[in-house]
C-alpha cells in the first residue's frame, strides 16, 4: 500500500511539473510571438496574458488585445481572446473570440458582434506545428460600420483540412446561411428591391496549394503563396439569381494566374439590369453589353443561362471572347 501511495505521489508530482513547465512554455511562446510582431513594425498590444486550467488543461486568456498593421492602416481590437487545450493534447487548440470586436480600416471603423465565434485548430505533432485541419463557426454575426451600413449573418461555417497526397495543399469549404445586407447595401445591388431580404446561398469548395507549409514559421518573413487554385464550386444564390464558378488556376511566383474559371449565371439579364441600375455598368453601354452576353448565352443553348469561361493567359483576363484587361495578382 505504501509503495502504491509513493508511486501515486511521484506520478502526481511529475504531472504537476509537466503542467507548470508546459504552461510556462505556452506563455513564453505567445509573448515571444507578440515581441516578434512588434519587431517587424506591427502594433501588438495586450494588457495581460495568463494560463490556467491545472492539472488537465492549458487555457490561456489574453485581455485587451490589439493587433494592427500600420502600413495597411488595419487595426483589430478585442477585449479578450482565449486559447483552450487539453494538457495531454496540446496540438489541438480551441480559439474563442468575444461577442464584441472592432476592426479599423483606412476608410472606416466596423463594430463586430456575435452570439458565438469559435474555432478548432489541430496541428501535426512536432515542433513546426504544421496545420492539419480546422473548423470555425460564426453564430448571429453582425457588422455595423460607422458610416451607417450593416450586414447580418445567421450562421457561417469554415473548415479546412490538409489535402491527401498533395504537399502543402489544403481543402477549404465555406458556407453562409441567411446573409442579410441592410437597406443601404441592398440599394447598391438591388435598387428596385426586387430580391428577398436575405441571400439564400453563399458557399465555396476549393483546394489551395501553397509553396510552403502553413506552420508556426508561416507568419515570419515571406508568407506561403498560392501556386494552384482548384475551384470545385463557388456559388451565390439570391432569389431568382444564381451565379456559379468552377475551374483551375496555376499561379506563378509573381502571382500571375493562368487557366480558366467557368462562370454560369442563371437569369443573367436581371443581373445586368441590377448592375446598370446600381451604376456598376454605364447606361450607354447597357445595350452593347446585353447583345454580347445574349450571344454568349445563345452558344450555351439556354437563353436565360449564361455560361462562359473567364480565361487567364499571358497576364491578361478575358470573359469568353471579350478582353477585360490585366489579370489580378494573387499574392
Amino acid at each position: 500500500m505504501g509503495k502504491l501511495m509513493a508511486i501515486a505521489l511521484i506520478a502526481a508530482g511529475l504531472w504537476g511539473g509537466y503542467w507548470f513547465i508546459g504552461s510556462a512554455a505556452v506563455e513564453r511562446g505567445l509573448i515571444g510571438w507578440f515581441d516578434a510582431q512588434r519587431a517587424q513594425g506591427w502594433q501588438a498590444e495586450y494588457a495581460s496574458l495568463n494560463t490556467a486550467g491545472f492539472p488537465s488543461r492549458f487555457d490561456t486568456t489574453i485581455s485587451d488585445l490589439k493587433l494592427g498593421d500600420p502600413a495597411a492602416g488595419l487595426i483589430w481590437a478585442a477585449p479578450m481572446v482565449q486559447f483552450l487545450a487539453l494538457s495531454y493534447r496540446p496540438n489541438h487548440i480551441i480559439a474563442v473570440l468575444p461577442p464584441s470586436q472592432t476592426l479599423t480600416t483606412p476608410y472606416e471603423t466596423v463594430q463586430i458582434t456575435s452570439d458565438g465565434m469559435r474555432g478548432s485548430v489541430v496541428f501535426k505533432p512536432g515542433t513546426a506545428l504544421a496545420l492539419d485541419h480546422s473548423a470555425f463557426v460564426l453564430q448571429n454575426l453582425a457588422l455595423a460600420a460607422a458610416s451607417g451600413w450593416s450586414l447580418a449573418l445567421t450562421e457561417g461555417r469554415l473548415a479546412t483540412r490538409q489535402t491527401v497526397a498533395i504537399e502543402n495543399a489544403h481543402d477549404v469549404a465555406f458556407q453562409a446561411l441567411d446573409l442579410a445586407p441592410d437597406t443601404a447595401l441592398r440599394r447598391l445591388f438591388d435598387p428596385g428591391a426586387q430580391l428577398p431580404a436575405t441571400v439564400d446561398t453563399l458557399k465555396l469548395d476549393a483546394t489551395l496549394q501553397f509553396d510552403a507549409p502553413w506552420d508556426r514559421f508561416a507568419l515570419d518573413g515571406a508568407h506561403p503563396q498560392i501556386t494552384t487554385l482548384d475551384l470545385k464550386l463557388a456559388q451565390a444564390t439570391w432569389g431568382t439569381l444564381d451565379l456559379q464558378a468552377a475551374g483551375t488556376l496555376s499561379i506563378d511566383d509573381r502571382g500571375i494566374p493562368t487557366g480558366r474559371i467557368t462562370l454560369t449565371a442563371t437569369n443573367w439579364r436581371a443581373m445586368l439590369a441590377m448592375a446598370v441600375d446600381s451604376g456598376l455598368v454605364p447606361p450607354d453601354l447597357a445595350q452593347t453589353a446585353e447583345r454580347g452576353l445574349a450571344l454568349l448565352a445563345g452558344m450555351s443553348g439556354t437563353p436565360d443561362t449564361l455560361s462562359a469561361p473567364l480565361s487567364f493567359q499571358n497576364g491578361l483576363v478575358s470573359f469568353g471572347p471579350v478582353p477585360l484587361g490585366a489579370a489580378p495578382r494573387l499574392r
